[in-house]
């Protein structure tokens, strides 16, 4: 199996695991960071076994020595667990993907300020596209009791809290930053201990919270692990899958309609993105 062959596959099932990831927030009954506390925990326990079994300890002690890159998307992924179940919890799925596909905006635009990486005239017109779509979605917002600007605001978080954290990968490239969503996710979990009461559960719910958080944590290891043999522009493409089939999978299963207005907007958000990343693939093939 050759190297883009691999990364295909490896990426693919990562997008594939995380699309349930909103249904699952839905379906367990439990307070927003309860949720959000397990979540993180059981995803972080199991990246740490697969750190271990991959890496073994040199892989901390590269992470370590990655410096302020490796804290600072440490801390970002941390911060994206109750963001995550904030915005699912107070608006649609469809708003939360269909925002959540904004990130290579925020990642292009960091990469800009924080690396000196040139933005291109296409990058731009993109942007302006996403950004009308994004409007749509917040207007949207106001006209269907499922969605509120207050969930549209934490999936904006997100977007940016991941596109943040890319950046900051980009920024030590030479290292796996794999090491450090353990330390990302048990450590936003034990800060979230202090103000919940964790085991605050039904029994109904334990099987879908670790269902919920073994994916969770088997989807961040593959999507970070996926792109070092593929294009991110090939990255790109296959992560919007989520922003397709995550709506789809939540309407099918809970009759959740997110209104004309969300899917106007993610279909620009979706296009727009497409044809960007699209276009970069074919670039990249006749080099």
């Amino acid at each position: 199996m050759n190297g883009q062959l691999k990364g295909l596959l490896i990426t693919t099932c990562g997008v594939l695991l995380v699309v349930p990831d909103s249904l699952f927030v839905r379906l367990i009954s439990a307070e927003p960071m309860v949720t959000a506390f397990w979540r993180s925990l059981i995803s972080g326990i199991f990246a740490l076994f697969i750190v271990v079994f991959l890496y073994g300890v040199q892989g901390f002690r590269d992470v370590f020595k990655a410096g302020i890159p490796s804290s600072i998307y440490a801390v970002l992924i941390a911060s994206t667990a109750p963001a995550f179940v904030l915005a699912v919890t107070n608006t649609s799925v469809a708003n939360v993907v269909f925002i959540l596909a904004s990130m290579p905006v925020f990642a292009t635009l960091f990469s800009r300020i924080f690396l000196a990486e040139p933005i291109k005239i296409l990058m731009v017109l993109t942007m302006a596209l996403v950004a009308i779509g994004l409007c749509f979605i917040t207007y949207g917002s106001t006209t269907i009791q499922i969605a509120s600007w207050k969930g549209d605001i934490w999936a904006v978080y997100v977007s940016v809290a991941f596109a943040a954290a890319l950046t900051a990968v980009r920024a030590a490239r030479t290292i796996s930053m794999i090491p450090a969503i353990p330390f990302g996710y048990i450590g936003g979990a034990l800060v979230l201990s202090f103000f919940i009461s964790p085991f605050e559960v039904q029994a109904k719910d334990w099987n879908l919270i670790l269902m919920h958080g073994t994916i969770i944590g088997a989807s961040s290891c593959l999507l970070t692990l996926g792109p070092r043999f593929i294009s991110s522009s090939e990255v790109s493409l296959l992560v919007l899958l989520e922003s397709v089939l995550a709506p789809i999978l939540v309407w099918f299963v809970l009759g959740e309609y997110p209104g004309q207005y969300a899917i106007l907007g993610g279909c620009i958000v979706i296009s727009a993105l497409s044809f960007f990343n699209l276009f970069n693939l074919y670039k990249l093939k006749k080099v």
